[in-house]
């Protein structure tokens, strides 16, 4: 008889890629998850994963086994969702952010998770866009929050959250005497810029490219908290959010430059599966409307009241 046991074992598997990363994730040992997956081929009489691979690779049979299996998970967590009440809701949510979310409102949306349903685990990893969406995309993630690179698939549902505005900044002793000039001379400065496996970095690469704008030196980071150091140490001029790091501009440690046209604003949007529509997720992209605020980073000093 198969169990679910067996199935959640298998999906996992085949998401991880590997045999130990499954039982951390459903809290068991290697050995336990072994034994199920043999539970599994002694059920059905068939091989799994290809022995002869070092890596948890799936025979023929095993992958149209495990496309089955994923089908009768998502069936069951729909089933649990729909009918069972928030407060009683048992289940783990894999949620996936970029920097910049994980740097402001992610423990405000953590929050109301917990506040509307307190028996849900939630999984919250920070990656790359390109990644996340590569997660999304195979299974082994329930739903991103990432800056919008392209048009929705059929395969997602997307929700709008909202925009950041970034702007160029540099150390003060790097802004020109004309705070404002073309966009293209800001490739006469060396550009701090971030990755085309950023959601950010990629809008603003075509950008510059549909500008014209040929940057000959741009050191790339793919860590927010880099690059902002980066750019307070004096090494180049950065795109950063502006209004999350507007203490920095006021305290002195930065300044603007503004360029003509200036950097379209990022719209970031909350990504699932349309498959899952009527689940657990939707009602967590709802919750990320409502807590979306990218105006104040967490790391941000807070100010003593002045006495009177």
């Amino acid at each position: 008889m198969i169990t679910f046991k067996q199935v959640e074992a298998l999906c996992s598997i085949v998401e991880l890629g590997s045999f130990e990363a499954a039982a951390h994730k459903l809290n068991t040992t290697q050995s336990a998850i072994s034994k199920r997956i043999k539970e599994l081929e002694s059920t059905f009489n068939l091989e799994v994963f290809d022995r002869h691979r070092r890596s948890a690779r799936l025979t023929e049979k095993g992958e149209e086994l495990y496309l089955y299996a994923k089908e009768l998970l998502d069936k069951r967590d729909q089933i649990v969702e729909r009918v069972s009440a928030k407060e009683v809701l048992v289940r783990r949510l894999r949620l996936g952010v970029t920097e910049l979310t994980a740097l402001t409102w992610l423990p405000q949306l953590i929050g109301a998770i917990k506040r509307e349903y307190p028996r849900v685990i939630v999984d919250a990893e920070v990656e790359l866009s390109a990644t996340l969406r590569d997660r999304l995309a195979e299974g082994s993630i329930d739903l991103i929050i990432a800056p919008t690179t392209a048009a929705t698939s059929e395969a997602h549902v997307s929700t709008r959250l909202a925009s950041v505005d970034n702007v160029w900044m540099c150390a003060p002793e790097l802004l020109p005497e004309n705070r404002q000039i073309p966009l293209a001379d800001i490739a006469q400065f060396t550009l701090l810029t971030q990755g085309r496996a950023s959601g950010t970095g990629l809008i603003y690469s075509r950008f510059l490219q549909e500008h014209g704008v040929h940057i000959q030196r741009a050191p790339t980071s793919n860590n927010l908290l880099a690059q902002i150091g980066l750019t307070v140490s004096g090494l180049g001029v950065s795109y950063l959010p502006q209004a999350c790091l507007g203490h920095l501009v006021t305290d002195g440690l930065l300044g603007i430059i503004e360029t003509v046209p200036p950097l379209p604003p990022v719209e970031y949007s909350a990504l699932y599966r349309s498959g899952h529509t009527y689940s657990l997720t939707k009602e967590v992209a709802r919750l990320a409307v409502q807590c979306c605020d990218f105006g104040t980073l967490l790391l941000q000093p807070r100010r003593s009241r002045p006495t009177r």
